[in-house]
């Protein structure tokens, strides 16, 4: 899939399997580069990419991760949104807390993802699923 040279730049990378972890980090990482990214910044955006991309994997089988280029008031940025109809998070304050985990993870994935960006939010129901909407705005 190629992307243009553009701030209008949208990538939907459906997200099943470990494979598709892969395919959502490279396309994070050609549009940050895009974009005008440090190579420092587009691999902390892989990075997160990676681990709401693996949550879905995990917790909902099936998702998506959408990534926009953004001009806002002149500032470039990347927005990524995670979103899957699984069971949702129950509690979303303690998913946040450096080493919660409901499966056999470390705990890192949310609260990790979220020290890597500039802006982070959490939408989680359950038994509807839940929404990672993330920004991160170049230097």
């Amino acid at each position: 899939m190629a992307l243009t040279p553009s701030l209008s730049a949208e990538v939907n990378v459906p997200i099943e399997s470990e494979r598709d972890i892969v395919i959502a980090r490279q396309r994070g990482r050609e549009l940050a580069r895009m974009l005008g990214f440090s190579s420092t910044d587009q691999a902390l955006l892989a990075t997160a990419i990676s681990e709401v991309a693996r949550n879905i994997v995990i917790y909902a089988q099936k998702g998506t991760v959408l990534l926009r280029g953004l001009d806002e008031g002149g500032r470039r940025g990347l927005l990524i949104s995670a979103e899957d109809h699984g069971p949702g998070i129950e509690d979303p304050a303690a998913a946040m807390r450096d080493g919660y985990s409901t499966g056999t993870g470390l705990g890192l994935g949310l609260p990790g993802a979220k020290r890597l960006v500039d802006e982070f939010e959490l939408e989680s129901k359950c038994g509807v699923g839940t929404t990672v909407t993330m920004k991160k705005w170049s230097q």
